[in-house]
C-alpha cells in the first residue's frame, strides 16, 4: 500500500473537531448548575424582602462584584486548565486580585470604625451559618462544572478541581447574596471567603478522583 493511500485510510470518517467545544461544556455547565442554585437557594432561604431597594444601592453591587469577579477568573483559568498544555502563567492573579479588593476595602472601613464595632463588623448576624449555606448552595453547579470538565482534558487535576469548586461556589454566592442581609465588607471578606474557599479546597482534594480521563 503506498503511503498516500494508507494516509487517506486513516483519515477516512475522521470528523473535524469543534473549536467551541469549551465554551458549549461550560455555557451549559453554567446555565444549568446556575439555574439549580438559584431554585436551591430560594427554596431553601427565600430572596430578601427588600431586594427592589438593593438593586438601586451601589454597596450591593459592590457586593455581588466580589463573586462575580472570582466567577470569571475561575473560569478563564478552568478553561485554559482543560486544554492539555495550556500554560497558565501569572494567571493567578485573576482570582487574587478580587480578594485582595475586598480585603483592603475590609482594612479600611474596620480601620474607620470606631473599635467597639469592629467585631460586630467582622462577625455580622449570620457568621455560623454563611458558609455552610454557600457550600450546600455550589452543589448543582460543583455537578455541572465537574461534567463539563470531564469532556475535555484536563492534566492538572488538583488545580483543575479547585477552580471547579472555586467557580461553583462563586456562582452560589451569587444567588445568596439575593438572600443574605450582611452588609459589611469586612463581613464579606472573612465569611463570604470562606464559604467560596471550601469547595475550592474539596474540589482539589478530589480532583485527580473525579477529574481524570
Amino acid at each position: 500500500m503506498k503511503t498516500d493511500d494508507f494516509i487517506s485510510m486513516l483519515a477516512t470518517g475522521v470528523k473535524p473537531v469543534d473549536r467551541h467545544v469549551q465554551l458549549k461544556h461550560f455555557s451549559h455547565a453554567i446555565l444549568v448548575g446556575g439555574t439549580g442554585t438559584f431554585i436551591l437557594m430560594v427554596l431553601m432561604f427565600g430572596i430578601r424582602p427588600d431586594i427592589g431597594l438593593m438593586l438601586i444601592t451601589p454597596l450591593f453591587w459592590f457586593k455581588m462584584a466580589f463573586p462575580l469577579s472570582l466567577a470569571a477568573a475561575s473560569l478563564w483559568m478552568l478553561t485554559r486548565l482543560s486544554r492539555p498544555g495550556a500554560g497558565l502563567g501569572k494567571l493567578w492573579i485573576a482570582p487574587a486580585t478580587p480578594v485582595l479588593v475586598v480585603w483592603i476595602a475590609a482594612l479600611a472601613v474596620l480601620a474607620m470604625a470606631p473599635e467597639s464595632e469592629r467585631l460586630n463588623l467582622i462577625m455580622g448576624f449570620t457568621w455560623r451559618r454563611c458558609p455552610f449555606n454557600i457550600a450546600i448552595l455550589s452543589i448543582p453547579t460543583c455537578m455541572t462544572v465537574t461534567w463539563a470538565v470531564r469532556q475535555l482534558a484536563p492534566t492538572r487535576l488538583r488545580l483543575a478541581g479547585a477552580m471547579a469548586g472555586l467557580l461553583a461556589s462563586s456562582v452560589a454566592t451569587i444567588a445568596y447574596c439575593l438572600h443574605c442581609p450582611e452588609m459589611e465588607v469586612p463581613f464579606w471578606a472573612v465569611w463570604y471567603l470562606l464559604g467560596i474557599l471550601s469547595p475550592a479546597v474539596l474540589g482539589a482534594v478530589v480532583g485527580p478522583h473525579l477529574l481524570g480521563w
